[in-house]
């Protein structure tokens, strides 16, 4: 399996200007190719493919001799990304969506490239070695695992460059464990497993909601382009960067402990795009990052051995979680109230043990040992 580590790297005045230069030249071919893919499409019906793209780049370099300065394979790997776009959106077109057509990049918004197989390797007094662009130092804080495939420079709206190694690993399983949780995910709380165990909402945005405000005000006083704009600019920047990072940190730790602790998770499928057409929940249900917490548990669940299982949440808020009524109960009521077996229970703990139910029952296992 592909598991990617990410290092902090500190590259010279002149080596990030390279890179920033770098970034440019790919947004350019970026463009390029999303041009002619869509114009042959338009004035030809022609369906052009990532090698008819790459074709292209000598008689490109011939006519902008700036992209002499990128290596060859980076330049390949812009036109692969065109290609996953176009195959990403004919794709959810096929499942009867209505995706947006691939956009063109527009300046600052390209921050990544890419060498796929070659031209890169640690050197050996510990510096990252870039074709085209040099050896830069790197804070190497764990060490790399697997073979590396690829590597991808990153760089942040704050400004910090990052590499990102994609390795191929074998997979570390964990010692048997049969215990099985199911997990009701909310506001108030940011989950409820079916034992009880309640995890408080960190609420990172909201604490972070008033510095903010205040950054924002004044990036909105200063005229852009100037360097005032620029060092307030980059103010509201670090503040969101401060807030993924605490989220990411949060979640890593959560869903790791949760990979520890059960041998079978099961959560619910939400429709989260759909939730946030609730203006009056849209920020609580974005800041809380139910998405990220299940993609984190997937990809660790499948290095771990561990079975993640991904539930229809329709009726488990309603249904009774001993005798299987459904009770129609508002968002207000806290407690669930059976009035046909007498169950009184938490909300939350009732809609994760039918979570639970649900989820053993996917995989044919008998839920006789449900909590209740």
């Amino acid at each position: 399996m592909l598991k990617t580590f990410r290092y902090r790297i500190y590259p010279s005045k002149a080596q990030e200007t390279r890179m920033e230069q770098t970034l440019e030249e790919c947004r350019w071919v970026y463009n390029q190719t999303l041009a002619f893919r869509r114009d042959a499409w338009k004035e030809r019906s022609e369906s052009k493919t990532y090698y008819d793209t790459c074709k292209l780049l000598p008689e490109w370099k011939q006519n902008r001799p700036s992209l002499s300065i990128v290596y060859s394979q980076v330049l390949q790997d812009v036109q692969r990304r065109v290609d996953r776009a176009f195959l990403g959106f004919f794709y959810r077109i096929k499942n009867g969506e209505r995706p947006g057509y691939p956009r063109f990049k527009g300046k600052g918004r390209y921050r990544s490239f890419t060498y796929p197989q070659f031209g890169f390797g640690l050197t050996e007094d510990g510096k990252l070695h870039l074709a085209k662009i040099g050896d830069i130092k790197i804070v190497l804080h764990r060490p790399l695992q697997g073979k590396v495939k690829r590597v991808t420079i990153r760089c942040y709206p704050t400004g910090k460059w990052f590499a990102c190694f994609s390795c191929e690993v074998e997979p570390e399983p964990l010692p048997l464990n049969e215990k099985a949780t199911g997990v009701d995910v909310g506001i108030s709380k940011f989950l409820t497993l079916s034992d009880d165990t309640r995890i408080p909402n960190p609420d990172f945005f909201r604490k972070e909601e008033k510095a903010l405000a205040k950054a924002q005000r004044r990036l909105s006083k200063c005229e852009k382009g100037t360097p005032e704009y620029k060092r307030a600019l980059r103010v509201v920047q670090r503040i969101h960067e401060r807030i993924r990072n605490k989220r990411d940190d949060f979640i890593h730790k959560l869903s790791l402990w949760l990979i520890r602790s059960f041998g079978i998770i099961c959560f619910e499928k939400l429709n989260i795009k759909g939730m946030l057409k609730n203006h009056c929940l849209a920020k609580a249900i974005s800041d809380c990052a139910w998405a990220q917490l299940v993609r984190y548990t997937l990809y660790k669940a499948e290095s771990a051995g561990r079975v993640v299982v991904l539930v229809d949440p329709r009726k488990t808020s309603k249904m009774c979680s001993r005798c299987g009524c459904i009770i129609e109960i508002s968002l207000s009521e806290r407690t669930f109230n059976c009035p046909h077996c007498g169950l009184a229970l938490d909300r939350d703990v009732n809609a994760a043990i039918n979570i639970l139910r649900l989820g053993l029952q996917s995989l044919g296992k008998s839920p006789r040992s449900l909590p209740l």
